[in-house]
């Protein structure tokens, strides 16, 4: 068996032995996960995961909860909350807000999707319909009260996870609405002004919002229940030591929401809150998003040794500098800084550029797409002034193309099969890569085009501009690695240093830009990777860029919410 086989055959082993970790964990005890597509209000389609546990039948009910991830989630990104739940007798349908993963979009219309999903939880026959809780994370929770608000009488307790009620999207709460509120807002959480007003989560307990809806006057105290269960009225809030992303990996307030919902709905089974596994699905589903990038690299290693793609396989010629020295030193803090300098501004732009509309229906995408074009952009400006060994490095136009098509084609159906077999995708928190549905599957043809300028510029600039001739294998690729994620790793360091010692982001007014900047990290590094594997096989930067155009475009668009109506 040569090399480049093992490595093949390596990532479907890794892949498998994450993606059973992952669903042994989640179908633990006999917990059963149904893949559900429902009507909600005004005819809109909504997904969602049911989790039901054994034993659950019409003869004998269980209490359920309505589980709700937050704005550029999924359903999938509560999973720990589901989990657990399950594992204790709830029902628990984990949904797809509106305009998110396989829901019909837009998003934020019809109430988040919020209402349609606790009246078809209501509808289960199964389902003791007089102990129903609905807990969201962030926008999440302004989709579980949009339910609450429309059905007042159809729950019977609440968990916000990072969320509030009020402005901006949900009803205000006084001391009987809504029913029986737990309140877990993280001590780092990033969205304290936003949420409830005050400069940083831990001034909370003194938000004005808050205590009017805990009914007092003075500071809340944390852990302390107020109002009475019985009546409906009980308020309880709690600040686990984690970020507003935290949250879903924090057994501490994963552990508040099972407390609260043990102190509030009946039927349930008495495990304690922290006899935890989830985190165990989570290390499943890492394990597959990495052998997912090992079978990526093993499946073109392997089309080249095949006679349709042999004609790519060449050594690059030459580096760009004979050794590192002061100009390749500047040359590569501009590109790893100019991207980061650039980040709030050009996103800002595509606000006012590309709002959402039939063609571009997503907005944050359409931020990333003039984002990455720009920076491309100045990534071939760069080269023109940053001038070392002349290298091409163009190679075969339409073999790149077929062969990043067929890389790309084989691992997207290794994670289809993989949902349908085990109902998991490959992600790490809100790291995540799932089939496309038809719907983001016709976006994703139009903001490929984009993603592919942007990576046949950024790829050229960083093999034939940054190329050491000295550098050893490891050294190849930790160097490109590192041109890619340096700026972002120091600009979020930066940033949640601030947060530690100030309460707040150093950038108050772009938390929701700056928390999704979290997974630039690991995207570039995986770009970074692919590339480089492909720029040392075939001397052409065309392969690597048109494989992460496809792979990113995949990933960015599968992730994102949809904001424009469209069918």
């Amino acid at each position: 068996m040569t090399i480049k086989n093992r490595l093949f055959h390596a990532g479907w082993i890794i892949i498998l032995i994450g993606a059973l970790l992952a669903h042994f964990i989640q179908t633990s005890g006999g917990i059963s996960i149904r893949d559900l597509r429902f009507n909600g209000q005004s005819g809109q389609v909504l997904s969602g995961l049911l989790y039901v546990p054994p034993g659950v039948s019409a003869e004998n009910k269980a209490p359920a909860i309505l589980a709700v991830h937050g704005y550029f989630n999924s359903r999938e990104t509560q999973d720990g909350f589901a989990i657990e739940f399950a594992r204790r007798g709830y029902v628990v349908l984990a949904l797809d807000q509106g305009g998110h993963g396989y829901s019909d979009p837009p998003a934020f219309a019809n109430g988040f999707g919020g209402p349609g999903g606790l009246a078809y939880l209501r509808s289960l026959d199964f389902v003791d319909t007089d102990n129903i809780g609905l807990e969201g994370h962030s926008m999440g929770g302004w989709t579980v009260l949009a339910a609450a608000a429309a059905m007042p009488d159809a729950y019977k307790a609440v968990v916000l996870q990072g969320s509030s009620t009020g402005a901006p999207f949900a009803k205000e709460a006084d001391t009987s609405w809504p029913r029986n509120l737990a309140v877990v807002f993280s001590k780092f959480d990033e969205f304290s002004g936003t949420m409830w007003g005050v400069p940083t989560a831990q001034e909370v307990p003194t938000s004005t919002k808050l205590q009017t809806a805990f009914g007092v006057t003075e500071p809340v105290v944390i852990g302390q229940i107020y109002g009475d269960i019985a009546n409906g009225t009980a308020r309880i809030l709690q600040q686990p030591n984690t970020t507003h992303p935290g949250n879903h990996l924090s057994p501490e307030a994963i552990g508040d929401a099972i407390t609260w919902f043990d102190q509030t709905l009946e039927g349930a089974q008495p495990i304690p809150a922290d006899n935890q596994i989830w985190f165990w699905k989570e290390i499943g589903t890492l394990i597959a998003l990495v052998g997912f990038v090992v079978l990526m690299a093993g499946t073109f290693d392997m089309l080249l040794k095949t006679q349709a793609f042999a004609h790519l396989r060449k050594e690059p010629a030459v580096a760009a500098y004979d050794k590192r020295n002061g100009k390749w030193w500047l040359q590569f803090a501009l590109a790893t800084l100019i991207p980061v300098l650039t980040y709030y501004p050009f996103f800002y732009w595509a606000t006012l550029v590309f709002p959402a509309s039939a063609i571009l229906p997503q907005s944050f995408t359409s931020q990333i797409v003039l984002w990455a074009v720009l920076n491309g952009i100045i990534v071939l400006a760069l080269g023109l002034v940053f001038k070392g060994n002349k290298i091409e490095g163009r190679g075969d136009i339409w073999g790149s193309v077929l062969i990043a098509l067929a890389t790309v084609g084989i691992g997207y159906l290794v994670v289809a099969a993989t949902d349908f077999l085990f109902k998991v995708d490959f992600r790490f928190w809100v790291v995540a890569l799932k089939p496309l549905d038809l719907i983001r599957t016709k976006i994703a043809l139009v903001y490929l085009i984009p993603f592919t300028a942007y990576f046949i510029l950024a790829m050229r600039g960083l093999h034939t501009g940054l190329s050491v001739r000295t550098d050893s294998r490891v050294a190849q690729y930790l160097s490109n690695i590192a041109v890619m994620i340096v700026g972002f790793i120091l600009f979020l360091g930066f940033q949640y240093l601030t947060l530690l010692f100030t309460g707040h982001l150093f950038s108050m007014n772009e938390s929701l830009t700056t928390v999704i900047g979290m997974q630039f990290v690991p995207l570039l590094a995986i770009v970074a990777f692919l590339s480089t594997f492909a720029w040392r096989r075939t001397g052409s930067y065309l392969p690597g860029a048109f494989i992460n155009a496809l792979f990113v475009t995949w990933y960015v668009v599968g992730s994102q919410a949809i904001q424009f109506a469209i069918r």
